[in-house]
């Protein structure tokens, strides 16, 4: 007895041994093996066991456990690179690629009526399916040329964070969406549309080759110009589409510009070609150049249409625009060329609604049009009436 309770008072405990045992300083009759002792201590002897000792040297030296992520959560982070390739986190692609589509639409309506909203839905959808398959083809093409750039080596393709095969599979995928949508149409606008997969498809190999690729994607990008008056008349009608294309082509010209002076030292360190480069310090001349040429064919595709004084009117408020644009642009600053790319958006916004409001009031002018045609008829009818010269054979008799 005597010889247990020096161990217990001279040898250094365990922490085990240390959080189970209690003095009892005021206890009485303390049993032990049998015998009743004084005041004593008391603990657990299930704490002596040698596999209590081990486990809490273990639980000692684990680290904390972390609560286990959310099926959201790991969705999100799932689906995260594949909603960076698609740029969906950055939708202005997507607006540019529409507003050719809006304009388009709405001009082909008939006077005083509103442009076909199911037809703006299509498009819209479109749109946003066949920008992101743009995105996912040019990010395919730049994965080594993205990886040398600031501004794009963080993007997911060229990060690694999706392989190449991935991308193949995504972008399988969108294009399958996209037909999906296309074949809403009817049928010529459907071999229309298919036409423009070849510029989709080459517009990155541009930048390699000419110092022109803002024209190649000019072309792309506004070919819902041409596509939207297809699918609501069934036929091109190229007195005002193809005015509006031309306008479309010289406005993505004008944006994208400015957009590539971002990345103009990477792109000379690369050996990538540009509209940047090639108009150099003379970029507001030929961007001023380009604009003219855009309200140009906008006029042209309004008088073509018969288009009214908010069309007009919208057209002079986009030029104020892009002018306010070009001139305080500094060609030398990312973010503020960023800011100028970014406020094209509210150009194609400005058009629309001036082709819309253009259009509805066209049913004021038709009944003057209609009183003028019908005087104009009756005058015709009466003219040979009024001045009716009898046949030789009866003047002779």
């Amino acid at each position: 007895m005597l010889s247990i309770r020096r161990m217990l008072f001279t040898t250094k405990m365990p922490s085990c041994l240390n959080t189970n045992i209690h003095y009892i300083r005021n206890a009485k009759n303390v049993s032990f093996h049998g015998r009743t002792t004084g005041n004593y201590l008391s603990f657990n002897p299930r704490c002596l066991h040698k596999s209590s000792l081990v486990n809490q040297n273990r639980e000692e030296h684990l680290p904390p456990k972390k609560p286990p992520k959310k099926l959201t959560t790991q969705f999100t982070q799932a689906i995260s690179p594949y909603v960076r390739l698609m740029r969906m986190d950055r939708p202005i692609g997507t607006y540019l690629l529409f507003w050719p589509c809006g304009w388009s639409i709405a001009l082909s309506a008939n006077a005083g009526c509103w442009p076909d909203f199911h037809m703006l839905a299509l498009f819209a959808t479109g749109a946003l399916i066949m920008r992101g398959a743009g995105c996912t083809i040019n990010d395919m093409w730049d994965r080594d040329i993205d990886k040398k750039v600031e501004r794009t080596r963080s993007r997911p393709l060229a990060s690694g964070e999706i392989s190449q095969l991935d991308a193949i599979v995504f972008l399988s995928a969108q294009l399958s969406l996209g037909l999906l949508v296309l074949v809403q149409l009817n049928l010529e606008s459907i071999m229309l549309g298919a036409c423009s997969l070849g510029l989709v498809v080459t517009y990155p190999l541009m930048k390699r080759i000419t110092y022109w690729p803002q024209m190649v994607l000019g072309m792309a990008f506004n070919w819902g110009a041409l596509l939207g008056w297809c699918a609501t008349k069934g036929a091109v009608d190229w007195s005002a589409c193809l005015p509006l294309y031309l306008s479309g082509i010289c406005w993505t010209i004008v944006y994208d510009t400015i957009y590539a002076h971002q990345d103009k030292k990477d792109d000379v360190q690369i050996g990538v070609k540009s509209t940047a480069l090639r108009f150099g310090e003379n970029t507001k001349v030929w961007l001023s150049g380009f604009t003219a040429a855009m309200l140009a064919g906008l006029t042209a595709a309004g008088v073509a249409c018969d288009q009214t004084l908010p069309y007009y009117a919208s057209v002079g408020i986009v030029g104020g625009h892009l002018i306010q644009q070009i001139y305080s642009l500094n060609i030398d600053n990312a973010s503020d060329c960023a800011k100028k790319f970014f406020s094209n958006s509210q150009v194609g916004l400005i058009l629309f609604l001036g082709i819309v409001l253009g259009t509805l009031l066209k049913s004021e002018e038709k009944p003057k049009e209609s009183k003028t045609s019908i005087s104009a008829s009756s005058s015709s009818t009466t003219s040979p009436i009024k001045g009716f010269v009898s046949p030789p054979s009866l003047q002779s008799t």
